[in-house]
């Protein structure tokens, strides 16, 4: 995954939510743009988590997200 992807995600208009998969099969869900903060450079990203705790990952380490495919629930995955 590069960071330009992940900071289309975030910006896109209208704003989808999606889940970064990370390695070991966790993954994060970004339920809303200001949930995802990529650094200047895009080697780091922190993603705000509901109980107001956050994971910083290392964008090279995502090998994917999927997007909310909306009414249904299911999700599109995006390499």
């Amino acid at each position: 995954m590069t960071s330009d992807k992940l900071r289309e995600a975030v910006r896109a208009q209208p704003f989808r939510p999606f889940r970064v998969h990370l390695g070991g099969g966790r993954a994060l869900d970004v339920t809303h743009p200001d949930f995802m903060m990529i650094s200047p450079s895009g080697r780091t990203a922190a993603v705000s988590e509901r109980n107001d705790e956050f994971e910083i990952i290392d964008v090279l380490m995502v090998p994917s997200i999927e997007f909310c495919n909306g009414r249904t629930g299911r999700r599109r995955r995006a390499a």
